[in-house]
């Protein structure tokens, strides 16, 4: 080829092969016209001139911008729906070397995303987001999208969207651009050729400005759908050029990149052993680590009850107390709407092995302050396990002689007390009498630490201990 020039080729950061379905790697996912294959041509040409293929994580959640991961040979991470800035911060916090660059449509960034871009706009995350805005959203079957101009029909704006209705279309660029942290914004278009060389500069300075380790950048680029706006690809790219951009105007939103300095490293995070010391929430023995349990366990807890029994209290000071007693622990609470008086659960573990998920499908204990909640989780106990209930004794048709129960009338022994409230410790003390699963000295000590007014935790610790006084 001697004489001969290289212009144009496949950028190296792109795959070789486009993996659509087994023996077809000629047609991209991509319509004709469809201006994310342009984009991904900028964004890759840019990787390849600064040399950053090995350093680049791609952030593309649901959508068109979905399909990035089959194109760029680089890291890759797919977030969920409006989720790539808040993916993207935690790619960019948890290995900062990175280039980080975000992938969006706007019936995603600009829509269920809004928050998260705003926000990670105003920290001035360091990373990169090119925003596709084609005013529609183009996967889902061409609804309205947040940026959809107005009298512009679409499938949920048959007659055109209307300012009483729909409101007006969001200019995501001037939005951003009110925020004191962002280093760089811009909107391009790719409306002819002259505009896609804007655009390829555009690109190329946002992820450049992260290499330099300046702030946020983002570039939104007004882009074709000849499908879903039913054009020819000649006749779409003249609507983006004649039409998007009397909606949005283009140009630079702001440009701080002379005058801003590269942002300074984060502190470095403490050793992870010594976080629960940092927060409070184990103390040190002689070697700085919480004491290790003295036999294997896995306990799988539900307890429910009525909103107002203290059912997510018991759960929480459980699993703290295990916590402080060197167990693996996790506590998830649930309840309705109708918080007091309706129903809630919590899902708690104590493992003496890390805890694999905090969702507790199948119970060996549970702890049933109503009746409701009895009837609701006893069918998921299994075989061998614990019932503890809130009653002289268990109603005949929810007997099972395959689990043991402990039946105690804990919210009169709580009146007796001189507080109902405190059933809930008394069924925690009734747990510990009947598993010793951890000491009650130490659930005592993390009342303490929770339950800050004192006659509420004199009463509770009495609680504690009620239940094996009776025995």
């Amino acid at each position: 080829m001697d004489g001969y020039v290289v212009a144009h080729s496949r950028p190296k950061a792109f795959f070789p092969v486009f993996e659509r379905k087994p023996g077809d790697h000629e047609h991209t996912h991509y319509c004709p016209g469809c201006g994310h294959g342009i984009i991904h041509k900028l964004i890759a040409n840019a990787i390849d001139e600064l040399g950053i293929q090995d350093r680049s994580i791609l952030v593309s959640p649901v959508g068109c911008s979905v399909f990035a991961y089959h194109y760029f040979d680089t890291g890759n991470v797919q977030a969920a729906h409006g989720r790539a800035a808040a993916v993207a911060t935690a790619a960019k916090r948890a290995c900062p070397e990175s280039i980080v660059i975000g992938y969006q449509g706007d019936g995603d960034l600009a829509a269920i995303g809004t928050a998260e871009i705003v926000h990670a706009a105003n920290r001035g995350e360091p990373f990169t987001v090119f925003f596709v805005n084609n005013a529609i959203y183009g996967m889902t079957g061409g609804q309205m999208a947040p940026t959809t101009p107005l009298e512009t029909r679409s499938t949920t704006t048959p007659y055109g969207r209307s300012v009483e209705n729909d409101g007006y279309p969001l200019r995501i660029a001037e939005m951003l651009a009110t925020l004191d942290a962002p280093v760089y914004i811009e909107r391009v278009a790719l409306g002819n050729n002259k505009q896609i060389m804007a655009a390829s500069r555009a690109v190329k300075q946002a992820i450049e400005n992260q290499v330099k380790g300046l702030g946020f950048s983002l570039v939104e680029i007004l882009s074709p759908c000849p499908t879903v706006w039913k054009l020819p690809p000649v006749e779409a790219q003249r609507r983006v050029r004649e039409d998007l951009t009397r909606v949005f105007p283009l140009g630079v939103y702001r440009d701080r990149t002379k005058e801003a300095e590269p942002r300074r490293p984060r502190p470095v995070a403490p050793p992870l052993e010594n976080v629960p010391e940092i927060l409070g929430i184990r103390a040190k023995n002689g070697n700085g680590k919480a004491p290790a349990p003295a036999r294997p366990m896995d306990y799988r807890i539900r307890v429910g009850g009525f909103g107002g029994q203290g059912v997510l209290l018991l759960g929480e000071i459980l699993a703290e107390a295990g916590m402080d007693a060197g167990l693996e622990v996790s506590w998830l609470p649930s309840y309705g709407p109708e918080m007091r008086s309706g129903t809630s659960n919590c899902h708690v573990r104590l493992c003496s092995d890390a805890v694999d998920s905090p969702v507790v499908s199948r119970p060996n204990v549970v702890m049933a302050l109503n009746e409701p909640s009895l009837r609701k989780f006893l069918p998921l106990l299994e075989t061998g396990g614990m019932l503890f209930y809130n009653g002289k004794e268990v109603p005949a048709d929810c007997r099972r002689p395959d689990v043991d129960v402990v039946a105690a009338p804990f919210q009169e022994m709580a009146h007796e007390l001189g507080d109902v409230r405190a059933g809930n410790m008394i069924l925690l003390g009734a747990f510990l009498a009947h598993t010793g699963a951890v000491a009650v000295e130490s659930v005592v000590a993390t009342l303490r630490r929770m339950v800050k007014d004192e006659n509420l935790f004199e009463l509770d610790r009495k609680a504690l201990y009620a239940y094996a006084q009776t025995r």
